[in-house]
């Protein structure tokens, strides 16, 4: 089964957390922190692996979440970071936020990857929290919490020849017959329902990767039929063989058609190369017709070629031409170095709600300091003090009107009282 498009929720592991420890040794009455550092939370990371073809898998599995980073421990040992957590895509995948339709990557080359949510880095210990005046500090940082996204991922074939056509032009047909692909065939419009991909080989030397993409019919670009859900794995071909339909009631009425329908779905599919036939050559009205669409089809500035499909006519002419113009086309840009996502908004940002039940501070970076704070620990509440005294929450807050005695949320699990 081809598959095109999935949902999948991914989410890196947190960092560790970093370990509140003092040095206990004989005769050393007062050993300074130890306390040692947690472990690096793992990534997700989306990877291309050419024998891949479809997204059929995630229709199984769709939650993804990375192993957290161990603790850190006594004698300033550093807890494990997490391995990365490496998801198989095939090539030709897109990669968008599902729920801001943001475009994160493209991958297409075998060995490609891509960083989607980077692991949180581990908390500190107390031997960094240690000063002149403080030396005994129990005070150190949780772990940071993992990043968590929800993914679509939108497969475009990726093939040197897209082979398209009016739904029973013959399509599988002549994919079937020059290549080993095994697409479903019958006499009625729409029996492909999804691409199939084939590749021919025409000699020692040169083999051409071929997509049938299913019928487009008036509207396509639209939505209307099959044709909105396919006309992207048009995109990526280099060239298109135009099959006409011999039995048509107006071949070049659907020639035009098809190729308004690409133009105004993409128009650069207008300016690809095409081999124009006519199909059905086996049949004796379609061999009376042929000369006035030939003289139709040159007078349009088209060189036309005939077949027959189903009998193995002339196809291998087809495929010649085709790779003619392959040759001739111009390359398929370079890929380039896909970058690690990074959301771009501040993310010192805060907004702050009041309410009946008190004030509501949101924001990544107070939110992510609130995760990472031992709330047990008085020196670690100081600190969280001081964070928001840096972000400019306190002032905020102060001008906003709080009171003593108020309920201030930061995001939705942690709950302070305000004091002055």
């Amino acid at each position: 089964m081809f598959i095109d498009e999935a949902i999948i929720q991914v989410k890196s592991g947190k960092g560790g957390d970093g370990a509140v420890h003092f040095r206990r040794e004989k005769f050393v009455p007062r050993g300074g922190p130890d306390g040692g550092d947690g472990g690096r939370g793992g990534d997700v990371i989306l990877e291309v692996v050419p024998t891949l073809n479809t997204l059929y898998e995630f229709r199984h599995e769709s939650q993804f979440r990375s192993l957290d980073g161990a603790n850190g421990a006594r004698q300033k040992m550093t807890g494990k970071s997490a391995p990365e957590l490496v998801i198989k895509i095939p090539p030709g995948t897109i990669i968008y936020d599902a729920q801001t339709n943001e475009l994160i990557g493209d991958l297409i080359e075998a060995g490609q990857r891509l960083v989607v949510c980077k692991g949180g880095r581990g908390g500190r210990g107390n031997q960094h929290f240690a000063t002149p005046s403080q030396q005994v500090p129990r005070i150190a940082e949780r772990g940071e919490p993992g990043q968590e996204k929800k993914l679509r991922l939108e497969l475009k074939l990726i093939a040197d020849i897209g082979i398209v056509g009016v739904p029973n032009a013959g399509k599988s047909t002549f994919l079937a017959a020059v290549t080993n692909a095994t697409p479903k065939i019958a006499s009625y419009p729409f029996t492909t329902i999804e691409p199939n991909l084939g590749v021919a080989h025409l000699d020692e030397d040169t083999t051409l990767v071929l997509a049938d993409i299913p019928g487009l019919i008036e509207g396509a670009h639209l939505g209307v039929g099959l044709g909105y859900d396919f006309l992207r794995h048009i995109q990526r071909t280099r060239v298109l063989i135009h099959l006409l339909d011999g039995l048509a009631e107006d071949p070049l009425l659907d020639l035009a058609q098809i190729n308004s329908e690409l133009a105004l779905f993409d128009p650069a599919l207008a300016e690809k190369p095409q081999v124009v036939a006519l199909n059905k050559m086996d049949l004796p009205d379609v061999q009376d017709r042929w000369p006035q669409i030939k003289r139709a089809l040159k007078h349009r500035g088209y060189e036309p070629y005939s077949i027959s499909a189903v009998a193995g006519t002339d196809v291998r002419q087809v495929l010649y031409r085709a790779a003619q113009l392959l040759a001739e086309a111009p390359p398929p840009p370079e890929p380039t170095e896909m970058p690690i996502y990074r959301p771009v908004s501040d993310p010192r940002q805060f907004g702050i709600a009041h309410s009946g039940d008190g004030w509501h501070i949101s924001g990544e970076a107070i939110e992510r300091a609130a995760a990472m704070t031992y709330w047990e620990e008085p020196q670690s509440i100081r600190r969280f003090q001081r964070i928001l005294d840096t972000l400019g929450i306190e002032e905020a807050l102060r001008k906003a009107g709080i009171q003593n005695g108020d309920t201030v949320y930061i995001g939705s699990e942690y709950e302070l009282e305000w004091q002055e």
